[in-house]
């Protein structure tokens, strides 16, 4: 049988490991100077004007939804399709996700159903939006079951990019502001992607950013990788000095004042940070190899019967993180990924749903959020990173119509 085909391979090489000896050489080895550079470089390549370096995605999730004012006993606005870090960072506030359904052809946030949310399950009252039914919320795990009246204030929307593809923030941020309600940007997976506000005219990097935070991860499956970190990007001075604070333990910039507020280790190291400005220097050549490669995906598997392919809206452009196919018969799910198995081609299943997993279920039924599970039960991921050949996708699309056309693909 062939090597087998990961689900992705971080496009590391001698570049990153000179980068990382000559930090460890340099004696500094904590948060420094590599840290600061690798910030300023970020904050140019996105085109924020603050950038701030964490210790993972989710650190960076958590500082910007306190950055915004998210308080024990707020709700957040946000999606379960998502890494369950979407919502977790919301409950190590002290607060509890809200979740809406996504739209089925792009897996993010649908903007109808936020729309809907907002009207239906929130009331104006006390200078903000309240959640209706807080105790529902209230229950198994949530911090609202400890949380002080009053409880259910919405503190944030939160808006995943999936998979590398932006959400449609032309439609979702004139309605936030409408309502007063920040925007805090999940853009674990779209480190490169663009996006349009215009429908199509003018495109900028997600990250710029456009809401009041964007929020980035570098962990091995992302698009560049420092093994893991995160970054935080914003336009408002004031989030960005509150982000620095709490990611070193509340200590002021200057020592003689002391530590300031509470605050968590979310320290970058500097060995990180080195890692980090290779991977930018490639990111030009990896978003290319990545759109080449989705290129071909689509290419091959257009109008493959018993398949959807991934469709890119007039308002993006796809960095391509992850290829996500989706299965008419949601059935066959396990059957067809073991039979890819079988040929060496690993998948994943579709993006979870963090309502879906014990921390979150008590409060919500199944077929609650029905685009979100349909999502996760019909999706396959297939391989894709910058290494992969013509050969290595004619392989996997081979594998997957036949996988398609058994009727018992496990057989």
């Amino acid at each position: 049988m062939e090597s087998k085909l990961p689900i992705t391979i971080p496009e590391l090489g001698p570049e990153e490991q000179k980068a990382a000896a000559e930090a460890i050489a340099s004696g500094w080895i904590l948060q420094g100077p590599r840290v600061a550079a690798f910030e300023a470089a970020f904050s140019r390549m996105v085109g924020a004007p603050y950038a701030c370096a964490v210790s993972s995605g989710t650190a960076a999730l958590h500082l910007a939804l306190l950055a915004v004012g998210t308080h024990p006993g707020d709700v957040v606005l946000t999606v379960s399709h998502s890494f369950i870090a979407t919502a977790n960072a919301v409950r190590a506030c002290g607060a509890e996700p809200y979740f809406v359904d996504i739209d089925l052809a792009t897996f993010n946030m649908a903007p109808g159903e936020l729309r809907a949310s907002l009207e239906r399950d929130f009331e104006a009252r006390d200078g903000g939006l309240w959640l209706r039914e807080v105790d529902r919320l209230a229950v198994g795990g949530s911090p609202l079951v400890r949380a002080r009246e009053p409880r259910g204030r919405l503190a944030a929307i939160m808006v995943a990019h999936q998979v590398g593809l932006p959400a449609d923030l032309g439609a979702i941020l004139p309605l936030a502001r409408s309502y007063g309600v920040p925007v805090v940007e999940d853009a674990a997976c779209a480190v490169g992607t663009e996006v349009s506000l215009d429908g199509g005219a003018t495109f900028e990097n997600v990250g710029r950013p456009h809401g009041a935070l964007a929020c980035f991860s570098f962990h091995p499956r992302k698009v560049i990788t420092t093994g893991e970190g995160g970054m935080i990007t914003t336009a408002d001075e004031t989030r960005d000095e509150h982000c620095r604070l709490v990611r070193q333990h509340g200590m002021a910039a200057d020592p003689a004042l002391g530590f300031l507020v509470t605050g968590h280790n979310y320290r970058m190291t500097d060995i990180q940070a080195a890692i980090g400005l290779e991977q930018l220097k490639r990111l030009p050549g990896i978003l290319a190899a990545r759109r080449r490669i989705a290129g071909a995906y689509l290419d091959r598997l257009a109008g493959v019967p018993g398949l959807r392919v991934p469709i890119v809206p007039v308002y993006a452009r796809h960095n391509w993180q992850s290829f996500i196919v989706q299965l008419e018969e949601p059935a066959r799910q396990s059957a067809v990924m073991q039979s890819l198995l079988d040929e060496g081609v690993s998948t994943r299943t579709g993006v979870m749903c963090a309502h879906r997993e014990l921390p979150y279920a008590d409060a919500w039924r199944r077929a609650s959020l029905p685009n979100s599970e349909l999502a996760q039960d019909a999706g396959i991921s297939l391989p894709i990173y910058p290494r992969m050949t013509e050969k290595d996708v004619e392989r996997v699309v081979s594998a997957l119509s036949r996988a398609l056309h058994r009727k018992d693909p496990a057989q």
